[in-house]
C-alpha cells in the first residue's frame, strides 16, 4: 500500500471511530466534540491524524469550529445534500473514487451545456483563463473547473460539486504544472468553438494526468 492510500485508509478509520463515539455518546446536532487531546488519547491515533480527519469533516460541513469555544456537531438537517456526500465517503475505500467520479461526471455535463450554447462560449472568462495559460501566469486547477460549472448556470449542480471538490480539495488547489497547460488550452480553446468532444477528450486527458500525478 502507498502513502497516499495509507494515509486515506488510516483517515477512514479515524471518521469511522468518530462516528461510533458520536453515537455512542449520543452527541446531537449543535453539541461540543471532545478536544483533539481527548479524542487522540480515547481513539489511540495522533493528534495530527485527529486534526485532518476534523478538518476533512468541517469541509463537509458535518462539524464546525467555532474561534475560542471548540468543534461541534453540525445541523445535518441543513446539510442534507453533504450528508449523503459524506455517508459515502465514510463507508470504504472504493468510495474515494466514487467521490472523484460523481465530481467528474458534473464537470463533463457542463462542458457539453456550454458546448451547445453560444452565449456560454463566448464568455470572456475563457480568453482570460487561455490568456493566462499562455503567457505562463499561475492558474489554481478548480478556478478552471468551478468556472465550468458556474457557467452551465446549474444552480444545485454548482453546489453539489463544491462539496465533492472540497473533498478532493489538495490536488485541486494546486497550481497548474507546466505539462498540463497545453492539455487546458487546447481544452478551453476547444470549448469556445463548441467542439464537444474534442473538448470532453482534452477533459479526460487533463483528469488522466492528475489522476497519474496528484490523486
Amino acid at each position: 500500500m502507498d502513502k497516499k492510500q495509507e494515509n486515506k485508509k488510516i483517515f477512514l478509520e479515524i471518521v469511522q471511530q468518530l462516528r461510533e463515539l458520536i453515537k455512542l455518546e449520543n452527541i446531537q446536532p449543535g453539541d461540543k466534540l471532545p478536544s483533539e487531546r481527548v479524542l487522540s488519547e480515547r481513539l489511540n491515533v495522533g493528534r495530527s491524524s485527529v486534526r485532518e480527519a476534523l478538518r476533512s469533516l468541517e469541509l463537509l460541513g458535518l462539524i464546525e469550529t467555532r474561534h475560542g469555544g471548540g468543534t461541534f456537531l453540525s445541523s445535518f438537517q441543513s446539510h442534507q445534500l453533504v450528508e449523503i456526500v459524506a455517508s459515502f465517503i465514510l463507508q470504504e475505500n472504493k468510495s474515494i473514487e466514487d467521490v472523484h467520479t460523481t465530481r467528474k461526471m458534473h464537470e463533463k455535463e457542463a462542458i457539453r451545456v456550454i458546448c451547445s450554447n453560444e452565449i456560454l462560449r463566448q464568455l470572456p472568462v475563457w480568453e482570460s483563463l487561455i490568456f493566462r495559460l499562455e503567457n505562463d501566469e499561475d492558474a489554481v486547477r478548480d478556478h478552471i473547473l468551478r468556472e465550468l460549472l458556474i457557467a452551465s448556470g446549474n444552480r444545485l449542480a454548482l453546489k453539489i460539486w463544491l462539496q465533492l471538490a472540497a473533498y478532493s480539495s489538495k490536488p485541486l488547489k494546486k497550481l497548474t504544472t507546466e505539462d498540463e497547460k497545453p492539455i487546458l488550452q487546447n481544452l478551453l480553446k476547444s470549448l469556445q468553438i463548441g467542439n464537444e468532444k474534442d473538448t470532453i477528450e482534452a477533459y479526460e486527458q487533463w483528469m488522466l494526468y492528475l489522476k497519474n500525478t496528484d490523486f
